[in-house]
């Protein structure tokens, strides 16, 4: 099973098909190994990771070894629907510029037979990466798996070797064996024992089980979970420590979990907990405190421990997976962006999935929640710039924004409000769905404060757009609550597409400074935004028939009656990098 260079376009007539639902994804038997013949590049994306053709999910085990940086994926080498899945491989120097090797792992053994699914890596004392995933056995039962380099020499890890006394962990009495997956990088405690978790259900309980190891080959189960919720199944549990304000290191900076072994390192950590729920399809976290003694994993009280919790991103950004980057001192994020056109579309373009820019991710100073930001070195490709400063935009009114090429590209702008009394009323029952709120109150509803922001992939007529916008509402005369969305509602002729407006609440004291800064990566088809320095992050698909190439426009609009101002908005053109050509090419 190879992975291809080359990519698709299938029959256009779309095939009659049924389709069953199977780990998170649906499935469709009679398309998972149609493979892409040519490929449709007019809405592939320019600089975000993805490989020449076909299905992509889940990032694994992502790490760095030797001067690489190493991302694994979830991958079909047979077509553009989920199916035949193995673990797909590419390197680099700087996370930017990827070149693809061979699979790392495909079925081979009984024990992963039916398919290698999402797991973790690990490095061992020693400088030994380990990879941990989930196999589909003869009996279609996920156990846990190990995996080794077979040239320690080779930075690239081209082979890896199963040994024969996998699987390590096998679902047990009162384990679903049909929901147990996705190990977390392991982590070595004080007491000499390894420990990860793998995620389960048990009805509507998802479970983080925890397991512990002395010799990473016989993995026993904890006698209670490392935490569990209400909230269906656990998929892609992560569990990583971060640094907090006032340490002896610098908040910012990543904590390796190797370090947890040091009870020092241990008092001046918050631990993160997330998983990523199969019924809502969204990535939530918690922040607390982990007791090595007890094995305990307990929330802090600011954190809502359910799906109105918080969320990595508020829009299309799934099953992510965290590292440690031991060359920059910091811990990196990455996630899949699933497509959100139709089967027959991705079909017709030969290609499915992408994953997001990485991004850096810590604890704020307020150890409220988390902040993520785009790797510095995405800043590489920055090239043609054009910038607006102090322009004030009245109620009703927008500007385009000339003079570069907006279809791929990096904007960041800073807003002034300049007065906030004509703020519309909160409702205390909003608090728990921004998203219905941007439903109900979307880019085209005139405000008091807002909504205003930008019209990116516009059309040069506006009948094709996507609004990426704050909106202000008050809860008293002195306090605010402020609303970010990306709305693709117009973003697309095409009437097939799923078209979902996507918003998140952002903490900020919008009353003390009446400023909000925005970022949003615009690359074709995919629209990345980072609210307030990256307090709030929305992901969001879309796909234009008008807006594309040269004909993409970029727009600043205010729909508020309150007046407001660009401080200042630097935009620029981004290069395309090299993105998973063969090693051999």
């Amino acid at each position: 099973e190879e992975m291809g260079t080359a990519a698709a376009v299938l029959a256009l007539v779309p095939l009659l098909c049924w389709a069953v639902v199977h780990a998170s994804h649906v499935v469709y038997p009679e398309l998972q190994s149609l493979e892409a013949k040519e490929v449709i590049t007019e809405l592939r994306t320019g600089y975000h990771f993805q490989p020449p053709k076909h299905w992509i999910n889940d990032p694994n085990g992502p790490m760095y070894y030797k001067g690489l940086y190493h991302l694994f994926y979830q991958y079909n080498p047979k077509g553009a629907v989920w199916g035949n899945i193995i673990w797909a491989h590419s390197v680099s120097t700087d996370l930017i510029h990827w070149v693809a090797l061979q699979p790392a792992i495909y079925p081979t053994k009984p024990f992963d037979v039916n398919g290698c699914w999402s797991g973790s890596a690990t490095l061992l004392p020693n400088g030994v990466p380990v990879i941990m995933y989930t196999g589909i056995d003869p009996h279609k039962n996920q156990v846990q798996n190990v995996a080794y380099p077979a040239n320690l020499s080779d930075p690239f890890l081209r082979e890896w070797v199963k040994p024969e006394y996998n699987p390590i962990i096998t679902p047990d009495h009162g384990i679903n064996a049909s929901a147990f997956r996705d190990p977390t990088t392991a982590w070595y405690g004080p007491d000499g024992h390894w420990r990860l978790v793998v995620g389960t259900k048990e009805n509507m309980r998802g479970i983080a089980v925890l397991y512990r190891s002395r010799d990473f080959k016989k993995w026993v189960k904890a006698r209670h979970s490392l935490h569990a919720g209400l909230t269906g199944m656990w998929e892609c549990p992560d569990f990583f420590p971060v640094a907090v304000a006032g340490g002896s290191r610098h908040h910012q900076s990543g904590v390796d979990t190797a370090e947890l072994h040091d009870r020092v390192v241990a008092e001046e950590v918050k631990y993160v907990l997330k998983v990523s729920l199969e019924l809502t399809r969204y990535d939530y976290y918690t922040v607390g405190t982990y007791d090595h003694d007890k094995e305990r994993y307990t929330p802090d009280p600011a954190f809502p421990d359910n799906d109105y919790g918080l969320r990595y991103d508020y829009g299309d950004f799934y099953a992510s997976k965290s590292f440690f980057d031991p060359a920059k001192k910091r811990r990196v994020l990455w996630g899949w962006a699933n497509e959100s056109d139709t089967v027959t579309d991705d079909r017709h373009k030969g290609w499915a999935g992408i994953q997001a820019i990485p991004r850096k991710i810590f604890l704020s100073r307020s150890g409220r929640q988390l902040i993520q930001w785009p790797v510095e070195e995405v800043k590489s490709l920055r090239s043609k710039h054009v910038n607006v400063s102090n322009k004030a935009v009245k109620g009703g009114e927008y500007f385009e924004v000339t003079g570069f090429k907006s279809v791929q590209s990096d904007v960041e702008t800073a807003f002034t409000i300049r007065n906030l009394d004509k703020a519309e009323k909160f409702d205390p029952a909003w608090r728990t769905d921004a998203q219905g709120l941007c439903k109900k109150f979307n880019s085209h509803v005139k405000g008091g404060v807002g909504p205003f922001g930008l019209w990116l992939l516009a059309s040069d007529d506006l009948e094709e757009r996507t609004a990426v916008f704050f909106r202000v509402f008050k809860t008293n005369d002195t306090n605010y609550v402020v609303l970010m969305c990306n709305d693709p509602t117009r973003s697309s002729y095409e009437s097939q597409i799923y078209r979902p407006t996507f918003a998140g609440f952002v903490n900020v004291d919008i009353a003390k400074t009446k400023k909000i800064a925005l970022r949003t990566l615009i690359d074709h088809s995919v629209v990345e935004s980072f609210g307030a320095g990256g307090k709030t992050c929305i992901l969001t698909r879309v796909y234009p028939r008008k807006a594309i190439g040269d004909d993409a426009h970029l727009f600043v609009f205010n729909n508020g009656e309150s007046d407001i101002k660009v401080t200042n908005l630097h935009a620029w053109e981004m290069k395309t990098p090299t993105m998973n050509k063969l090693l051999e090419q």
